[in-house]
């Protein structure tokens, strides 16, 4: 009925197409493995999803492969066009469907938060959550965020640590020393006073320099008529860092004008889209995103597919976004955005003026930012080439290692035992295969043993799964796939227990396994008394430094997970001179484990049989302890 001559439609697709309902909603191909290939909207899903299959269709190649794929169609009704328009974002965001048009790594754009608390911190998160507080971005990059911050502290001395702010420390941290912390602990400024630099922190970020600036003016007036000199000079340092800061922003305009500029390069099946933040007439910052997925698609479906994505996550919508061209779904775009910004939003094709200037502007960056993104596109492949080039001969292995699994436990003293795997298949991370163990059977620090628990448990899936007893298991293909070489972290004594287990699979002849000793970068083979050592420099031993230290990033962090998650009571016990005997005599003195962690110097003296040193010790070591735990959570928030 449906063009049967293109694809023979099975039965149960054939009355699926003919029980469509003629409704806004949204629609979702599967393939014969019942993944989602594609996701769609449509206001009548039986018209739109039905000319798919008719012969017109065909004409377009990526139709014609998506159609011969689709073995099913599931769909959800919604109330209207916009309402499709949103769960169509969020179900391709959640999917990846491999034939929709994408963010590429769209779940991992950084923004800055301004958290919603008595004195806000300012810190790189990973998430945007309804929680009051303020966000800024997405970012594509992460270090260049960081220098933001670094340059924002600078100007605005924000906290970013955890503490229970009460006014009442008796030392602040070295961040106040270093003049990039005010020091709310310590009392040193009250909340009225540490919220009045977070606003203009706030303000600064949403282009209003000017109106801080004069803000700052007024204020080392009134320190030096008060006789404040030295609140005097910190208020003009911040001055000064800010008045650098603005001889760097381009004055688009006079007017007050708030615009996103969005400009598409492409160039075979590669699509990068620039972005200018335009605040107040001046542009603030600029940001570029590839769209992966979109090989066939036109620059209209990519820039289309774009504001729909990178929309549903933007911290702010501004009441224009100027564009290269016109979309044929303007019109729905532009409610649905008007439902994110709360106010009337204008998708706007200039003709003249500054408008086309600045797409003029951004249209070059986009052009020259696709060039070099291939440029180093093509730099990293070759790399790759050459470093699995390089391994497959220095190591005399039969193929070349395309895909590589590597192992590692972490522990401290015995406490929280985990391990990792980590899997990179041509030079790449493949971060959905990773993989992550809580030892079971061993106790204490055991590292053999723990890696042969780790091993065993990684074969035994591989052979359940080949043997037919687990099927379609959530993901299981990072189980399924046997490694092209498998690397321990440590020497021959890992090594050891790593040929031991791949001869209990009867794997020993298909899985090459090495050691990587961290000391002198040594390889350990099986058949070999020496180990085999490349140049430091060699693109064979960076990739395998770079799988070892992932395989360590993830397994310490899987780790700190787990302790943290373990409450203070093993924290306690790290201290010198804390046994079980003063551990219960802080419990029962302070009442529980939070308020010690908090405690005072002084707070902590007057339990029983704690020194006024002891007393140093223990507050110092929950100082260094949140000191890490921010860095922790810098790094983790960042992806870093």
């Amino acid at each position: 009925m449906y063009n049967r001559a293109v694809i023979d439609l099975n039965e149960a697709l054939s009355q699926k197409l003919e029980t469509l309902p003629k409704v806004p909603g949204v629609y979702l191909m599967h393939n014969a493995k019942g993944r989602i290939i594609y996701v769609g909207k449509a206001i009548n899903l039986a018209n739109r999803v039905r000319s798919y299959f008719h012969a017109s269709a065909q004409e377009h190649p990526k139709t014609r492969r998506l159609v011969g794929e689709i073995r099913d169609i599931e769909w959800i009704i919604t109330d209207s066009e916009v309402d499709a328009l949103i769960l169509e974002a969020n179900l391709i965001k959640k999917h990846r469907p491999r034939y929709n048009v994408r963010l590429k790594d769209d779940k991992h754009y950084p923004y800055l938060k301004v958290s919603n608390e008595d004195f806000p911190r300012v810190l790189i998160t990973r998430r945007m959550q309804r929680d009051g507080g303020r966000y800024f971005g997405p970012y594509t990059s992460t270090s260049a965020l960081r220098e933001t911050l670094d340059l924002l502290r600078r100007m605005f001395p924000y906290r970013t640590c955890d503490r229970d702010i009460t006014g009442k420390d008796r030392r602040a941290c070295l961040y106040h020393d270093l003049k990039l912390c005010t020091a709310p602990c310590i009392g040193a400024v009250d909340k009225a006073q540490y919220n009045v630099v977070i606003e203009q922190l706030i303000r600064f970020m949403g282009g209003e320099s000017e109106g801080v600036m004069e803000d700052m003016r007024r204020e080392i007036q009134e320190a030096a008529t008060s006789l404040q000199f030295e609140r005097a000079a910190q208020l003009r340092d911040r001055f000064q860092a800010l008045e650098h800061v603005m001889e760097h922003q381009r004055i688009i305009t006079t007017a007050a004008t708030n615009q996103d500029v969005i400009a598409i390069a492409s160039d075979n099946g590669n699509a990068c889209l620039e972005v200018f933040f335009v605040r107040n007439g001046k542009l603030l910052g600029r940001e570029h995103f590839v769209m992966e997925g979109g090989g066939d698609d036109t620059e209209e479906e990519i820039v289309t597919a774009f504001l729909q994505q990178f929309y549903t996550d933007a911290a702010m919508v501004p009441p224009e976004i100027l564009l290269p061209s016109r979309i044929a779904e303007a019109a729905v775009l532009e409610k649905w955005l008007r439902t994110r910004r709360g106010d009337v939003v204008y998708l706007t094709v200039p003709r003249e003026g500054p408008g086309l200037e600045l797409l003029n502007l951004a249209s070059i960056n986009a052009t020259e930012t696709l060039r070099l993104l291939k440029a180093q596109w093509a730099m990293d492949k070759h790399r790759s080439e050459k470093a699995l080039s390089e391994l497959q001969e220095g190591l005399a292995l039969d193929r070349t290692p395309v895909r590589m699994e590597c192992y590692d436990i972490s522990t401290t003293q015995g406490v929280e035992v985990v391990g990792s795997m980590v899997v990179f298949e041509h030079g790449v991370a493949k971060k959905s295969h990773y993989r992550r163990f809580k030892i079971r059977t061993v106790v204490g620090q055991d590292d053999f043993a723990s890696m042969r628990e780790v091993l065993m448990r990684r074969f035994d899936r591989w052979r359940r799964i080949s043997e037919g007893e687990l099927r379609g298991t959530r993901g299981s293909q990072a189980w399924a796939k046997l490694p092209d070489l498998l690397i321990v972290d440590g020497g021959k004594g890992q090594l050891g227990m790593a040929v031991e287990v791949l001869e209990h699979f009867g794997l020993q002849d298909q899985v090459p396994v090495v050691g990587l000793a961290k000391r002198y970068e040594e390889i350990f083979k099986p058949d070999r008394r020496i180990p085999i050592r490349f140049e430091p420099s060699a693109p064979a031993i960076l990739l395998l430094r770079r799988i070892r230290d992932e395989a360590h990033r993830f397994a310490i962090t899987y780790h700190r997970q787990r302790r943290r998650k373990a409450g203070l009571a093993s924290q306690i016990d790290e201290i010198p001179g804390i046994g079980p005997v003063r551990r219960k005599a802080l419990l029962k003195h302070l009442g529980s484990l939070h308020n010690i962690q908090s405690a005072t110097e002084e707070q902590l003296a007057e339990v029983a049989g704690i020194s006024e040193v002891l007393a140093g010790n223990i507050h110092d070591h929950f100082e260094m302890l949140r000191l890490v735990k921010e860095q922790e959570q810098q790094k983790a928030d960042s992806g870093g």
